[in-house]
């Protein structure tokens, strides 16, 4: 038994999906493996990334059932409501067993970038990297003038395609997410996951107040708090658990 949803753009891709499992676990072009797994999976002739998730334990199995939406669909809707901030969604389909959810999975359509955000934050001689970093600052403006907020707006989340003089951004991992207005604070304090040092975040948050037309002392002052106390909560997180954090 099964659910599967499709962007309409991508209806031929049901066989695709029904059979997700099959194409998932021959495939072994995995680009990452932890909680959940994802792949670049072709099909007739479309890259796509697919995205299978942990198999929930039974309570979980439970909530996802009849509580509160699965993973696969939650990404699925928010890449919808995020439009041209992403990947294009394909679809999801979800698998049950017993009348519970088993498995699910998400695909979307592959971007093809160039690096993330962070090469230029690890790299000073990247190639243009201040531009960058106001580039990147413009598009976080924007994201939140939709009133979106990424709630895990991490490195590793934040795709960067250059194209000609200009780079066009795009986020992943989007299940985690909230739609609402923002305020000052709450804008800057969605740059502390970038672990960016004071310099770089300094270049962003100075063109970030001049897009939001608030004084650029203040939003560099408001930035750098918040991305210093994320810093040491982090290593006071590690440090408890014997383990050492790279600046």
């Amino acid at each position: 038994m099964y659910k599967i949803v499709l962007s309409k753009h991508f209806q031929s891709f049901e066989p695709f999906l029904i059979n997700i499992q099959s194409y998932f676990s021959v495939n072994n072009e995995s680009i990452h493996k932890a909680r959940n797994e994802l792949k670049i999976i072709s099909y007739n002739d479309q890259k796509t990334v697919v995205k299978s998730f942990k198999r929930p334990n039974l309570l979980r199995s439970f909530i996802y059932t009849f509580l509160r939406d699965s993973k696969a669909k939650k990404s699925f809707d928010n890449c919808l409501r995020l439009k041209d901030f992403t990947p294009k969604p394909i679809g999801y389909i979800e698998f049950y067993q017993n009348s519970f959810l088993s498995t699910s999975y998400f695909v979307s359509e592959k971007f093809d970038y160039n690096f993330t955000i962070r090469e230029p934050l690890l790299d000073n001689t990247f190639e243009n990297r201040n531009e960058v970093f106001q580039e990147f600052a413009k598009f976080t403006f924007e994201l939140h003038q939709a009133n979106i907020l990424h709630l895990d707006y991490s490195p590793g989340n934040i795709l960067i395609k250059k194209q000609n003089n200009s780079y066009i951004f795009k986020v992943v991992d989007v299940n985690r997410m909230d739609f609402r207005e923002l305020s000052l604070h709450e804008r800057l304090q969605n740059f502390n996951k970038l672990w960016a040092n004071d310099h770089d975040l300094t270049v962003m948050a100075q063109e970030y107040a001049k897009l939001i037309n608030e004084d650029e002392n203040k939003c560099v002052e408001i930035a750098c708090e918040f991305n210093n106390k994320h810093k040491n909560k982090m290593r006071l997180k590690h440090r408890l658990k014997g383990k050492k954090i790279n600046d």
